[in-house]
């Protein structure tokens, strides 16, 4: 995997994947995966420090998992072991356009993620950390996930990932993580299920966006659109871009890689133009590889890179 760490000026930030890691189970085989852990592995390509809190049993498949996050330059030190309960994975099935559908394995042991006094020294230390809704679907895995986000520094940015998988989300986690976050990324069915839930204002995306971004004092919405782009919406200004035209195989982790690029460009203040431009781009590159952790194209890990060559007057930070 190629990095951009060498290039950069700056040291290099803490960005924590919060919640699943499982195995991604293909009719060709297993692939590691889990939403925290596509996210992550993106950011550390991007030259940031990464930690994954995560949950994994004592069996042979979450050792499997730990070897595979250490060869992708994934820390597992902060990877719990569960003695009682199974490695997760997701029987993953793609349809002719490459879609993913997904078939996730219940009460294993990312459900049961625990809350202890090394995980509240990683939330103090953390610079960013990326969280959604499946990992929230058990009560204790819930409390966790609030506990660690409780525990951050003011000035950590939250992302919430939203990933809607049903039935493992509620309106009352949608409203707490929606409370608990800065920025909500979701793709465009996940913002109408979104409205219709908290009763959006609004005809159209950016309407929803912007009163979704009111509602719950965020500082951005990101909305996907797939092969129609991405929509960036702030209390200043409303950002499109289309999507490249691509050959997609599978969709898996393009989301992800999405909002890792999203989250570091934010950190360092980049014009929501830009970030959408490059996040677009990536995700839709990602589309066109085989499973959610493909090596990265050195020609991004050299544009994010060269951050220095832009003006540092246009930001993307909140008012």
């Amino acid at each position: 995997m190629g990095s951009a760490a060498n290039e950069k000026k700056r040291s290099r930030r803490l960005i924590v994947g919060l919640g699943e890691v499982l195995w991604d189970i293909f009719p060709e085989g297993k692939r590691l995966g889990g939403a925290p852990a596509n996210f992550a592995y993106v950011c550390v390509a991007l030259g940031e420090r990464a930690a994954i809190a995560s949950r994994v049993g004592r069996d042979e498949l979450g050792e499997a998992a730990l070897r595979a996050l250490e060869e992708r330059g994934l820390p597992p030190d902060w990877v719990q072991i569960d003695a009682a309960h199974p490695t997760g994975t997701v029987l993953v099935q793609l349809d002719e356009r490459g879609d993913a559908r997904f078939e996730i394995t219940e009460r294993v042991a990312w459900d049961y993620l625990e809350w202890t006094d090394r995980w509240r020294t990683l939330a103090r230390s953390a610079d960013a950390v990326c969280f959604g809704t499946l990992a929230q679907r058990s009560a204790p895995a819930r409390a966790t996930v609030r506990n660690f986000l409780r525990s951050t520094r003011d000035e950590t940015l939250k992302v919430f990932d939203v990933n809607l998988r049903p039935p493992f989300y509620s309106r009352e986690v949608l409203h707490e993580s929606f409370s608990l976050a800065d920025i909500a990324k979701l793709n465009r069915e996940e913002l109408r299920i979104v409205g219709d839930l908290f009763e959006l204002d609004g005809s159209d995306e950016e309407m929803q966006a912007r009163s979704l971004l009111d509602r719950f004092a965020l500082q951005l919405v990101c909305v996907t659109r797939g092969a129609a782009g991405s929509l960036l919406v702030s209390a200043r200004e409303s950002i499109e871009h289309a999507a490249p035209r691509i050959e997609v195989v599978d969709t898996v982790g393009a989301g992800d890689a999405f909002t890792a690029v999203l989250t570091c460009l934010y950190l360092d203040r980049r014009p929501l133009a830009l970030i959408g431009s490059i996040a677009n781009r990536l995700a839709a590159w990602v589309a066109t590889q085989p499973g959610a952790m493909p090596p990265l194209p050195e020609s991004f890990l050299a544009e994010i890179a060269d951050r220095d060559r832009f003006d540092d007057h246009e930001d993307c930070g909140s008012d």
